[in-house]
Parts: C-alpha cells; sequence; structure tokens
C-alpha cells in the first residue's frame, strides 16, 4: 500500500527513480532531463516560488475560494475535496507584498473568472521545510483499482455487470487498437503525428482517462515552452503559466465552465493546431508530436504495472481479469471514471473516497507534508491536508482591492475535520460534443459568473 503512494508521488529534488515498465524508448529519467534543461521555463519544476516556499520550512500562505462562507461559519467546519489533491482542500500560493497577498496566477484566474465566491487566506506553519513531493493523479490507477475491488460488495451485481461492460466492451475493446498503437511509440515507434492525434480522439470517448493524459501533456507542453510576455511575466515571479491551458480547455470544450470534465476534452488533430495556434502561434507547429512522443510515454508508464514489457503487451484480445494484473493503472482509471455515472453513486461516493483519502493522510503525516501539491508538474495547485498533527492553520476571509491585492478581513474559527466534501457526477453518455468555435478568450473576457457546478471538479 505504502509501495503505491510513494509510486504516485514526485519528488522534483530527487533524480527520477520509479519503476517503469520495460522496451521504454524513452526513461522518466530522459523526459526529466530535457523538460528541466531544454525548454524555456524548465527551470520552473525545481524553483517555483511554490516549491522554494515548500522547502524553506517557513510559514505558508494560501488562497481557497468558497461559495460557502456562510455554511463554514455556521458549522466552525472545513471539509475537503477529492479531485487530484485526493482530499485536501484546493488552494493556490500567496505572496505576500508590501500592497497586501499577492495571489498566484491560478489564484488571480479563479478570482477572476468566478466573481460570486468569498475569498479566504490560510495562514500554514509546518513544523519543518516540507518536501518537494507531489501527488500526481495520473498514477493513482492501482489505488483505485484495489479500492474498488476491496468495496466491490456493496454495489448490486447489475452495477457490477454494467461497470465490467463498460470497462471491458465499451471501453477497452473499442479503444485497444489505440492503445496498442500507442504502446507501440511509446516503444520507439513512430505513427505519423496527424494520424496518432486523430486516433487519440476517437479513443477517449471509449476510455476517457486519455482525455486527462491528453489535457496533461498539453498544459506541460504549453506552461513549458511558452515565451509570450505574460508567460515571462508569471515566470519572472517564479511561476507558471495556467492561463495557457484554461484557455485550451473552455476554448475546446462547450460548457467546460460549468463542467469542467476532461473526459470531454479530444480535439482531432486540425483542432489542436487552431488551438494551440490562437494562444501562442509559434507552439502550433511542434504541438502534435510533442503530445505524440509524450503521452505515449506517459500512457505506458501509467497504464501497465512495472513488470511488464511494453513492446509485448497487446489490449486487442485481451480479456478483463489478466489486464487487471498486466495494466492495473489503465484498468483502475477506467473504474474509478465509470463508476461516479452509477446513478446511485452519490450514495456511495464517501465510501469509495474517503478509503483513498485516509490513506494518503497517512501516507502524508509519515512523509511530513502538509500541504499536498499536484505533482504532474507544480504549477500552482496546492492543498491543505485536513488532519496533518504537526502544523498549526488560521484563517481569514479577505478582500480584493482594485489592484487585485488581498488583504485579511475577518478570522474565521473553523477548524478542518476528515470529512470529504458532498460530491457527483450527473448522468452523461458517451456521446460528447466540442465546440466548433475555436475563439480563445482573453482573461478579460472569460464567463463573468459561473453557477453552481454539480459535476467533476476542476
Amino acid at each position: 500500500m505504502r509501495d503505491e503512494w510513494e509510486h504516485a508521488h514526485t519528488d522534483y529534488t530527487k533524480p527520477a527513480q520509479r519503476p517503469a515498465p520495460a522496451s521504454l524508448a524513452e526513461s522518466e529519467g530522459d523526459w526529466r532531463r530535457y523538460l528541466e534543461d531544454d525548454t524555456p521555463n524548465g527551470w520552473l519544476i525545481q524553483h517555483s516560488a511554490m516549491t522554494e516556499s515548500l522547502a524553506s520550512g517557513q510559514p505558508l500562505y494560501l488562497l481557497h475560494t468558497t461559495r460557502d462562507i456562510a455554511a463554514i461559519r455556521t458549522s466552525g467546519e472545513l471539509h475537503v475535496s477529492t479531485g487530484c489533491l485526493v482530499g485536501a482542500l484546493y488552494c493556490s500560493p500567496l505572496t505576500r507584498q508590501r500592497e497586501g497577498w499577492r495571489p498566484h496566477n491560478l489564484g488571480a484566474y479563479l478570482m477572476q473568472t468566478k466573481p460570486s465566491i468569498t475569498p479566504m487566506i490560510f495562514e500554514v506553519i509546518p513544523d519543518a521545510p516540507i518536501p518537494t513531493k507531489g501527488v500526481d493523479y495520473l498514477h493513482l490507477g492501482a489505488i483505485h483499482l484495489r479500492t474498488y475491488l476491496r468495496y466491490q460488495s456493496l454495489l448490486t451485481r447489475a452495477e457490477n455487470d454494467r461497470l465490467d461492460h463498460a470497462v471491458r466492451a465499451a471501453g477497452l475493446g473499442a479503444a485497444a487498437v489505440f492503445l496498442d498503437t500507442a504502446l507501440r511509440n511509446a516503444a520507439g515507434g513512430a505513427t505519423a503525428a496527424p494520424d496518432f492525434i486523430d486516433q487519440l480522439a476517437a479513443a477517449v470517448p471509449a476510455v476517457p482517462f486519455l482525455g486527462y493524459l491528453y489535457f496533461e501533456v498539453l498544459a506541460e507542453y504549453l506552461m513549458l515552452h511558452s515565451t509570450t510576455p505574460e508567460t515571462k511575466k508569471y515566470a519572472q515571479a517564479g511561476e507558471m503559466n495556467n492561463w495557457l491551458y484554461k484557455r485550451i480547455a473552455f476554448a475546446a470544450v462547450d460548457g467546460m465552465h460549468q463542467l469542467f470534465d476532461l473526459a470531454r476534452f479530444h480535439p482531432r488533430h486540425q483542432q489542436l493546431l487552431q488551438l494551440t495556434e490562437a494562444v501562442e502561434p509559434v507552439l502550433a507547429p511542434g504541438v502534435a508530436e510533442y503530445v505524440r512522443r509524450r503521452l505515449s510515454h506517459l500512457f505506458a508508464r501509467t497504464a501497465l504495472h512495472p513488470s511488464q514489457d511494453t513492446a509485448s503487451v497487446t489490449f486487442q484480445g485481451a480479456d478483463l481479469s489478466m489486464l487487471r494484473h498486466v495494466a492495473p493503472g489503465l484498468v483502475g482509471q477506467m473504474f474509478f471514471r465509470e463508476i461516479r455515472y452509477l446513478p446511485r453513486y452519490r450514495h456511495l461516493y464517501h465510501c469509495f473516497e474517503k478509503a483513498k483519502a485516509l490513506e494518503a493522510w497517512d501516507y502524508w503525516n509519515q512523509e511530513g507534508i502538509p500541504t499536498p501539491f499536484n505533482g504532474i508538474l507544480p504549477k500552482g495547485e496546492i492543498g491543505i491536508h485536513p488532519i496533518y498533527p504537526r502544523s498549526t492553520v488560521r484563517a481569514w476571509t479577505a478582500k480584493q482591492d482594485s489592484k487585485g491585492f488581498l488583504h485579511p478581513a475577518q478570522e474565521i474559527t473553523a477548524v478542518f475535520t476528515p470529512h470529504l466534501a458532498s460530491w457527483w457526477a450527473p448522468p452523461r453518455s458517451r456521446g460528447r460534443k466540442t465546440t466548433a468555435d475555436l475563439r480563445i478568450t482573453t482573461p478579460c473576457s472569460l464567463p463573468a459568473h459561473q453557477p453552481r457546478i454539480k459535476g467533476i471538479s476542476a
């Protein structure tokens, strides 16, 4: 169990050392060296303002936005959410300046696009320097699978049959040819990039996890390679530019601001080029080939058990019981995403997700991590661990001035509890619509109001 959680975390201060399947054309270390040394913003992977503040051992100041400040005041409790941080209060960094607290550009994005929320400032005083070790939700598949199998008895036979069919026939069976293509590319093959992207886009509705991989690879490409004045300004402050991938997501998928669901992210090759061109034209020529190479590599690493040989695994004709051993990462991610669409899952949600949160909290306590962050890249998504026993936390509501700085307003006397906020995903069909309008909204013209979201957390 502990090995699985260790595998799901990335420590950016140490060389890559996760076990990986055989026959990969490029190792995790090869990619880490390229990303850090050969991209304009790769130095931020180890030396962002956020990671340096973690390693300093000094108090951390974080921004959280909420629509439920009245409930927090009334109950005196703070609950945490699941999503990419497993079980933590989702925040972004704050930097203390003479004029006030300056939000990280991710926090500025949230403030500008969700004006109906209440900002909160949290002060976290750690007991020691915090490891720059982030949880990578793309590597949680084996944990998802183990949790599902452990609590499978909570589901009816009909529900389990529905899940098996969704994962085996409608999912793996429908996408098997592309999954094999991705593995061959990870082992050194070279499918033409336009064909690969179109096959990927067609496979996402069958295997929604591919949409998450696709989006994260594209976000990585944009943040690390961008050279716009906006990106350079954020880099000077020690921050990756989160606006880049937010603009892509909202331009690619209708209604993404209401339901940030990356299972709906599957632009074909021509649309991918148009989306990238609209964000930063100079990056468009290289985007498809980057996605082909990087996604193939990450798919093999996140889908297959480390004991497997990438060059010899095939999904075509494979039965589900065998794939649970060969590709536990992929099978687990698929069960995790399909189970959320069962009509009864809103009532079972806490059973499955609390089990994983308890394991994560135990791991973070052992590792000395009161503030876990999204470790795909240290891009500013950071959380507060609700039951870390060796740190102190204070909270205030905040007011934002005309220059964008935050100022503490009223201290909130609420305590963190080991409870997960209610969550569920609405029913959906396998058909998903992407927008034909590829115009990119600028920061000032993003939606002024977003209704209460019931569904997949951003």
